[in-house]
């Protein structure tokens, strides 16, 4: 792990009204560092994920980010910081063009960094080719690939990628998975990932947690999380 903290969990829990589904959370990511959060279905990651991006609100615990106290923060201003968050299920603008889905994700980085459409167009070059045509005609893999070049527009520190390979095809996958190494590898841009996907897990992280009923239960070093039976034994594959 990063010498440097970037994201520190304590405590937390958040669920959905009076349903608690986070028990307690407690995470550190280091700058730079690709993790994966990994489990069977329905124990917490996507909760996880929302809660750390703003759109869940903790009951208890706390979320430091670069060091400052991000816990109270909407999701906006926690966008506005740096922190990027592709949804499962991508949910881009369907009526939106490439270009103006684009356009939207530049206002997470205003005032902290100069939309780089060159970047993004780099590493996805079918949303320069697409530009004009509308999101919700994008196949599913090109959606997702639209969804990550948008949280890159806002120059994220940190990307929350949730169930990136769901309904992708595995070649779009292993494009996917070499982009997101070459963004870290290239920006040092940091990873947290949710993924039920063995290929795509053992392929792009460096360590990870294992999530039970809301809770990380087990942690997993470099060698473990690139071992595919290692792994396994935590999925429902």
């Amino acid at each position: 792990m990063s010498d440097e903290t970037l994201l520190e969990l304590s405590g937390l829990r958040s669920g959905y009204g009076a349903e608690t589904v986070l028990q307690g959370v407690d995470m550190t990511l280091g700058q730079g560092e690709i993790v994966a959060v990994i489990g069977r279905n329905g124990v917490g990651k996507s909760t996880l994920m929302r809660t750390l991006c703003g759109l869940l609100k903790p009951s208890a615990g706390r979320i430091s980010f670069l060091g400052r106290d991000v816990t109270g923060d909407a999701a906006d201003l926690r966008a506005r910081a740096g922190i990027g968050y592709i949804p499962q299920g991508r949910d881009v603008f369907p009526e939106l063009t490439v270009r103006e889905n684009l356009l939207v994700g530049e206002v997470a980085g205003q005032g902290r960094a100069a939309p780089d459409y060159e970047t993004v167009y780099k590493f996805f070059p079918i949303l320069k080719e697409r530009a004009r045509q509308r999101a919700g005609t994008l196949s599913g893999g090109q959606q997702q690939q639209l969804a990550i070049g948008r949280a890159m527009m806002g120059n994220p520190t940190l990307m929350l990628l949730d169930e990136p390979s769901e309904g992708i095809q595995p070649s779009i996958i292993k494009d996917i998975a070499r982009n997101v190494r070459t963004l870290n590898e290239q920006t040092g841009l940091a990873v947290l990932l949710v993924e039920q996907n063995l290929d795509l897990i053992v392929s792009i992280a460096q360590r990870g947690y294992v999530m039970e009923k809301g809770r990380l239960v087990a942690t997993l070093d470099r060698d473990e999380i690139t071992s595919r039976d290692e792994v396994r034994k935590h999925l429902t594959i």
